[in-house]
């Protein structure tokens, strides 16, 4: 396990603690809960996350302005001490170049010990040249040369994402820096992809819980996930199994069982917020508009599948 990345392990891609749902018909509220993050971060590490990604997209990142996301973030940070070795990564792209440097700079200057950015996902017809552009600009500007940033990979979502020539470019320009990236694709084909043309050169995060152990097999250093907000515990026991030479795919099976369940009623961050209520007793935190709460029928839907 020497050669891995500063960066390898299991991360909860971590909901966003959100003032808890008011009474049906009277005003929203849609806060940010600051006084539930000391009891979130204990919960996440205590389950075996190696850390944690704030304000991706579980923790409904583009719904927060700057000044939102500064304010959780220096929250975090000032809890950071109670959990030693912990590591925590943000999320700071947006479609606004300036704005993604103005945060990714921020991130840093807290302490955080990464930043996963996605690319400017409004253009979604950017050339390979002018996305290498635009990260060149982030990471000059923004990223200490002792510091890591990792491309988030999502095209599902963002409508575009990185090809492998384009990762390879960054690279080669920023050999530190620019660490690699977390893969949502959901696609077990780049996954393998990646990992040959790469292999540990590249510290590659997995994204999908149901294709972890094939992407630790292409080697992955790690993954963050949603559903590590749940089953923290299982993800490391894979993480841990794998790199101890052991077969994690007993392990491996469940989990993708459990991904496959709650994949059924995405998104997921109204979903994971109902589970972690009824399973963790997390305040009944709510989600930013456009996303919905789920009923008290559905969540006890939910858990009986998920359970099951």
């Amino acid at each position: 396990m020497t050669d891995l990345h500063p960066l390898a392990g299991v991360y909860a891609a971590a909901v966003t603690p959100l003032l808890e749902a008011p009474p049906k018909g009277s005003k929203h509220d849609s806060s940010l809960d600051l006084e539930a993050v000391p009891a979130l971060l204990r919960y996440l590490a205590a389950s075996g996350c190696h850390g944690a990604l704030l304000f991706g997209t579980t923790g409904e990142g583009p719904s927060f302005s700057p000044k939102e996301r500064e304010v959780l973030l220096r929250s975090v940070r000032v809890y950071r001490h109670q959990l030693p070795g912990f590591k925590l990564l943000a999320g700071t792209g947006t479609p606004s170049l300036s704005e993604s440097i103005e945060l990714t700079k921020l991130a840093f200057d807290l302490g955080y010990d990464g930043v996963v950015v996605l690319p400017p996902y409004y253009f979604r017809k950017a050339t390979d040249e002018g996305l290498f552009k635009w990260f060149s600009e982030l990471i000059t500007k923004a990223v200490p040369a002792n510091k890591y940033l990792l491309g988030y990979h999502i095209p599902s979502a963002a409508g575009i994402g990185f090809s492998l020539d384009l990762i390879a470019r960054l690279k080669d320009a920023f050999p530190n820096q620019f660490a690699g990236i977390k893969d949502s694709s959901h696609d077990e084909a780049f996954s393998a992809a990646v990992g040959q043309r790469f292999g540990k050169d590249l510290l590659v995060l997995n994204g999908t819980d149901s294709h972890f152990h094939h992407a630790l097999k292409n080697h992955a250093q790690g993954a963050i996930t949603a559903m590590a907000n749940l089953i923290g515990n299982d993800l490391r026991d894979i993480w841990d199994l794998y790199n101890e030479g052991k077969d994690p795919s007993e392990i491996q099976a469940r989990v993708a069982k459990q991904r496959h369940a709650l994949e059924k009623y995405t998104p997921f961050p109204p979903t994971l917020k109902a589970l972690l209520h009824k399973l963790h007793d997390m305040p009944r935190w709510t989600v930013r508009p456009p996303l919905e709460s789920i009923s008290p029928e559905l969540e006890d839907q939910i858990l009986q599948e998920f359970e099951s």
